[in-house]
C-alpha cells in the first residue's frame, strides 16, 4: 500500500515529493518521484504528557491555583475523579482518545491516576480506539505492574525511591514532574535517575548540567504552564542540552491537541527553536522517550501517519510544508490517520 504526496522524511522533515510505501505493517522505502496530488504526509504526532482521567471536568476550577487544581491527595481533579462512576470517567476518557487521533495523535504517554482500577479503567476506554498508549501507573507498586511503568507526581508529594526501584527491577518506564510551580524539587527528581522529567519550567544552570550529564529528556506542556500562571518553559534551553518532547497535559486544563500545542509553542519560544524542532517535540522525540516505534518516516518504522490536505483553504499556497504544519495546520485539514493494522496484507 502507498500514501502520496509531500513527505516529511526523517528526523530533519525534508520535504519529498512521492510515496510511503508500506509492506506487511511496516515503512518499506520512500520513493521520490512526481505524483499528482497535494497531500503532505508526515508522522503522526506523539503526546508525550497527558491525563486524559481529566475528561470529566473540562475547564473546572476557574481561577484556582495549580496546587488547588491538580495537588495530591485533594486538589480538585483528584476529588472529582474519587466521586466519578467509573462509566462516566471511561466514556469521557474514551471521547478525549477519539478526538485526539481524528486530530493526528498515534500516540500517547498517561499519567493515570486510580492506583490498579485507573489502570484498568483506561484500557477499557482505548477500546475500539487506534492508538498506541503507554500508561503509567500513579500511587502504588501494584499500579506499575499493571501498567507500562510509574508517572511520579513531584518529589515534594512524597519519597518515590521504592517506586523508583521497583520501576527499574521491572524494567519499566518511570517519569516525574519536576520544576513546575518552583526550582526545589529538581534536584530531589534528578537523584532518582528518572527516564524523564516533566515541566522543568524554573529549570537552571545547575539542574541543565545534571540533565546534559545523564541525557535525560524533558517533556514540556506549555499551555497548561500558561494556564496555572507558573510561566513558559525555557524551551531553547532545553534543546541545546537534551532531547525534548511535547505534551498537552491536563485535559481539565485544555484540549489534548498537538495543533494547538505546537502553534503555541513556536510562537512563544525564541528564535532558536524553529518549526522542524516543534515538529521533533510532537513526533519523534516522545516516540524515543517512550521506547515506541513511531514518530518518523524512515524504514522500519511503524507507519502511524497523518496525512493532510495541502489544498485546503486553510494550507493551500504553503511555501514552507514544516512550518506550515507547526504553526497553521488544524484538525479540519486532517484527510487521514493511519496504523499499522490499515496496511496488513
Amino acid at each position: 500500500m502507498v500514501l502520496e504526496g509531500t513527505v516529511l522524511v526523517g528526523r530533519e522533515f525534508e520535504p519529498v515529493e512521492g510515496r510511503v510505501v508500506v509492506e506487511d505493517g511496516t515503512i518499506e522505502r520512500i520513493e521520490r518521484d512526481d505524483v499528482d496530488s497535494d497531500d503532505i504526509i508526515l508522522p503522526a504526532f506523539v503526546n508525550a504528557h497527558t491525563h486524559i482521567g481529566d475528561s470529566i471536568a473540562k475547564d473546572a476550577g476557574a481561577g484556582l491555583s495549580l496546587d488547588e487544581l491538580v495537588a495530591p491527595p485533594d486538589g480538585l481533579k483528584h476529588r472529582l475523579l474519587r466521586d466519578a462512576d467509573r462509566s462516566e470517567l471511561v466514556g469521557a476518557m474514551h471521547r478525549s482518545l477519539r478526538y485526539m487521533r481524528q486530530g493526528g495523535t498515534g500516540a500517547f504517554v498517561e499519567f493515570r491516576e486510580g492506583g490498579v482500577e485507573g489502570v484498568e479503567a483506561i484500557r477499557d476506554a482505548l477500546e475500539g480506539v487506534d492508538i498506541e498508549s503507554v500508561v503509567l501507573g500513579r500511587e502504588t507498586v501494584d499500579a506499575m505492574e499493571a501498567a507500562d511503568g510509574f508517572g511520579a507526581s513531584g518529589a515534594r508529594d512524597g519519597d518515590f525511591s521504592r517506586e523508583r526501584n521497583a520501576t527499574r527491577e521491572a524494567d519499566k518506564l518511570f517519569g516525574i514532574h519536576a520544576g513546575e510551580r518552583d526550582a526545589a524539587d529538581i534536584n530531589p527528581a534528578l537523584d532518582l535517575d528518572p527516564d524523564f522529567l516533566v515541566h522543568m519550567v524554573h529549570a537552571e544552570e545547575l539542574h541543565f548540567e545534571r540533565v546534559e550529564e545523564r541525557g535525560t529528556p524533558i517533556v514540556v506542556c506549555p499551555r497548561s504552564n500558561l494556564v496555572t500562571k507558573v510561566g513558559f518553559p525555557p524551551v531553547g534551553d532545553m534543546l541545546e542540552r537534551t532531547p525534548v518532547a511535547l505534551g498537552t497535559d491536563n485535559v481539565m486544563l485544555n484540549s489534548p491537541s498537538m495543533f494547538r500545542e505546537m502553534a503555541f509553542t513556536m510562537k512563544l519560544s525564541d528564535d532558536r527553536v524553529t518549526a522542524p524542532d516543534v515538529l521533533r517535540m510532537a513526533t519523534v522525540a516522545g516516540a524515543d522517550l517512550a521506547g515506541l516505534n513511531c514518530g518518523c518516516i524512515e524504514p522500519g518504522r511503524e507507519p502511524r501517519l497523518l496525512v493532510l490536505d495541502g489544498d485546503s483553504d486553510n494550507l493551500a499556497d504553503y511555501r514552507d510544508p514544516v512550518r506550515a504544519v507547526v504553526r497553521r495546520a488544524s484538525v479540519s485539514d486532517v484527510k487521514r490517520v493511519t496504523g499499522p493494522g490499515e496496511f496488513d496484507d
